[in-house]
């Protein structure tokens, strides 16, 4: 008996949540495992985007795959862009030398497969990252275009609260959390509080997040970094001056130098590249 592994993937937590997908690709792949005499050895389950290189169950597959060369060489997915949508896990997956089953698609590749059906494979490949790459770009467009015209495009700021205004999606003030928020401008402006000390005075003050949470240190430094307090709204890489009234702390630009003096540390230590002070 063939050994085999199965990836599933789905490209957020809310459609996880929600029972989009992941039950049923699983069911439909150890079907398939099931029918066409193949043991499963191991089940990869990816709950982000497959837009860039880094997923990290995928990751975990192509590490099994590579130290189990010699028993295990199947790779059972739904179809082709729930593995891929980006061309470097395409030449990831195509180095390993591997059987891929894109079960729904009806459709193997290996390295014995015709040069016409790896052709026609890889214009599937760049048909699914055209895809991505189409749903980014008018997302952008739509944002950029909601901004222009005053409307806030996505969730509300630390501070702020959605509020639907006739067909517009507006933001208005959130009486509780907006004191705390100006305390955070006016503690790290100080000088005298690092990131972690604004953090730790916000969350007992009782600062929470949209999802109820205490703010992390990451949470913190993207809202002082947020140009939004500064009056503007962002789109397609610039500032856009709001043409409704924010809330602007009067210690935003100061924090805002402050946070770019800094040394930018990685993802990993909690905290995010300094962003320039925006002119608009």
């Amino acid at each position: 008996m063939s050994s085999a592994v199965l990836y599933a993937r789905v490209s957020s937590q809310e459609q996880a949540d929600e029972g989009f997908s992941i039950a049923a690709q699983l069911a439909l792949l150890r079907a398939y495992a099931a029918d066409h005499g193949l043991k499963v050895e191991r089940e990869f389950i990816d709950v982000e985007t497959a837009k860039r290189a880094g997923r990290s169950q995928f990751g975990e597959m192509v590490k099994y795959l590579q130290h189990n060369r010699g028993r295990c060489r199947i790779l059972l997915v739904e179809k082709t862009d729930r593995l891929y949508r980006n061309l470097p896990d395409f030449v990831t997956i195509d180095g390993l030398g591997v059987e891929t089953h894109f079960v729904k698609e009806n459709f193997v590749l290996s390295e014995e497969s015709r040069s016409a059906e790896k052709f026609i494979h890889g214009i599937k490949v760049l048909m699914a990252k055209n895809y991505i790459d189409n749903l980014s770009e008018e997302t952008r467009k739509g944002m950029t275009q909601k901004a222009e015209q005053g409307t806030y495009p996505s969730w509300a700021p630390l501070g702020y609260l959605n509020v639907q205004e006739g067909d517009r999606r507006i933001i208005a003030v959130d009486p509780a959390k907006a004191p705390i928020v100006r305390k955070m401008f006016e503690w790290y402006a100080s000088g005298k509080c690092s990131l972690d000390e604004v953090r730790r005075r916000a969350t007992a003050a009782g600062l929470t997040g949209r999802h109820g949470r205490p703010p992390s240190k990451s949470n913190i430094a993207q809202t002082l970094h947020n140009i939004f307090y500064t009056g503007c709204l962002s789109g397609r890489g610039r500032p856009i001056r709001a043409t409704t009234s924010p809330w602007s702390p009067p210690s935003c630009s100061s924090v805002r130098r402050r946070l770019s003096a800094a040394t930018a540390v990685g993802r990993g230590h909690g905290c995010v590249t300094p962003l320039p002070t925006p002119d608009c």
